[in-house]
């Protein structure tokens, strides 16, 4: 979580826009250094979850007044039918959403929708080739979800999704006690430098590409001599002589 936040905070302070909105994992705050107005914080799940949601935002410490409307609201939906027009969010950030949706693949053509041309994603998920996944229990709920690196970048090539940058994080192993954590606190640095596709987790950040429409074939010939200037045309007479005898 903390590695999450960090990496939130560095690649959202810059993101401008008019709408944001974050999906899943309420607790973590992946938009408090983004300068956007209009934000939402979606859930989905039953009562229980969209309550959680609503408690860490009114738990969420102001240092004044004026950090108040900043506070993203709570929305309860589903991630593969949200409730925004098309072409209306600027920023989207899919927090471990994908693991806990229906359809991973129908919810990012869903994040494709809402997005506008040249809008921002960022994607947060849990690495199957981990220490962490093999630690997973298989009975547990939608661990049959996690959805690898390189397969989640081919889905956002096809929905015309261009990434710009990827970070793996969490390289210590998944152990309970946190004076062991701090001992192991040099794998970290380490694993980012020598196994860098081992960690727990990973970040995607990609832009939505709109390419314009170009004119192919006979219509386009047509609109380049539609357009060049035509030659005038001048009509030289010839003097003629005097008629023979």
């Amino acid at each position: 979580m903390q590695w999450e936040q960090a990496w939130a905070d560095a690649a959202l302070a810059d993101t401008f826009g008019f709408h944001a909105v974050q999906l899943g994992l309420s607790s973590l705050r992946a938009l408090q250094a983004n300068r956007i107005s209009n934000r939402w914080l979606a859930v989905q799940g039953g009562p229980g979850e969209e309550l959680g949601a609503a408690e860490s935002l009114a738990n969420l410490p102001a240092a004044d007044a004026a950090d108040a409307p900043r506070r993203p609201a709570a929305l309860h939906c589903d991630f593969d039918a949200l409730p925004f027009p098309g072409r209306s969010l600027d920023l989207v950030v899919l927090a471990h959403a994908l693991e806990q949706a229906r359809d991973p693949h129908l919810t990012l053509a869903e994040v494709e929708r809402v997005l506008v041309p040249e809008g921002r994603l960022l994607i947060f998920g849990l690495n199957p080739v981990s220490l962490w996944a093999l630690r997973r229990p298989r009975s547990e709920p939608g661990a049959g979800q996690l959805i690898g690196y390189r397969r989640l970048r081919d889905w956002l090539k096809l929905l015309s999704f261009e990434v710009e940058a990827a970070r793996f994080g969490g390289f210590r192993p998944p152990l309970v006690s946190s004076d062991w954590l701090d001992r192991l606190a040099w794998m970290e640095r380490t694993g980012a430098r020598w196994w860098p596709i081992f960690g727990a987790v990973y970040a995607i950040q990609a832009v939505k590409r709109v390419r314009g429409m170009r004119l192919v074939g006979l219509t386009r010939r047509q609109a380049r001599y539609a357009s060049a200037p035509r030659p005038a045309v001048t009509v030289r007479q010839r003097r003629q002589g005097p008629p023979l005898a």
